[in-house]
């Protein structure tokens, strides 16, 4: 940021753990918030948040209704990489628009004519959330608003906690990944060969005078050419002492 001549405003609630004293910034100018003026002047829960955890829950249902038709025991499982993954691809889903639509909302800037189509955006991914919630085999299903807003959300973050209550916590965690790594993985590895099969059949499901089938065909496509280039590009051992020079 120095070499780029960049000044970054940084804007940071009370939370006992913002400790910003004695830091050694150039170019970052740290804002604090008054005291219980985060949710009405915080850009992150002005709808930033609720964007990502949107955009999480999307993956997550799927993937449930996904385990359902397979007839999963608990098709809520998921594994740590799985839930990362979903995260970084729900955060990169998020726009630019709706990040900056978030601040707006705040009072902190100029309000500007907001385009409609980050409304319309975060409102077909509330409709989608709607319809996965229908689809699982739940009776009494919650709300969107509960699924994005859960009641262990609102007690109180940030509490004490002694060193004690740290390697507890420590313990039992280790106690746990390691009868997690006891268990079988039920979803192994694909082949190439077996993904090239699977994509295959997808491709014949579509119906090309479908325009979503049409996108869907050129991102399955795509799919299928990077898959079969990482595997010319791996060589195995064999292979290897094979070749002629």
């Amino acid at each position: 940021m120095q070499d780029a001549n960049r000044k970054v405003p940084l804007l940071l609630d009370n939370a006992p753990s913002h400790v910003v004293r004695d830091l050694p910034l150039t170019n970052v100018q740290v804002f604090l918030f008054p005291a219980n003026t985060t949710s009405k002047i915080q850009p992150m829960d002005a709808g930033i948040i609720a964007a990502f955890k949107r955009r999480y829950r999307r993956f997550q249902l799927q993937d449930a209704i996904d385990r359902d038709e397979q007839q999963k025991a608990d098709i809520y499982k998921v594994d740590q990489l799985i839930a990362m993954k979903w995260a970084k691809a729900a955060w990169n889903d998020i726009s630019s628009e709706t990040i900056a639509n978030c601040f707006k909302h705040t009072g902190l800037f100029e309000r500007e004519t907001q385009k409609n189509e980050v409304g319309s955006e975060e409102q077909d991914i509330k409709n989608e959330l709607k319809d996965a919630i229908n689809q699982l085999p739940i009776s009494r299903p919650m709300s969107v608003h509960e699924l994005i807003n859960p009641e262990e959300e609102q007690q109180v973050a940030h509490e004490e906690i002694s060193d004690e209550d740290l390697i507890k916590l420590s313990s039992s965690q280790d106690q746990e990944e390691e009868e997690d790594g006891e268990v079988m993985d039920e979803n192994p590895p694909m082949s190439t060969k077996e993904k090239l099969n699977v994509l295959h059949s997808c491709i014949s499901f579509l119906d090309l005078s479908n325009p979503n089938h049409v996108i869907a065909h050129k991102v399955l496509r795509n799919i299928q050419f990077e898959i079969r280039t990482i595997e010319k590009k791996q060589t195995t051992l064999d292979r290897y002492f094979c070749k002629e020079y």
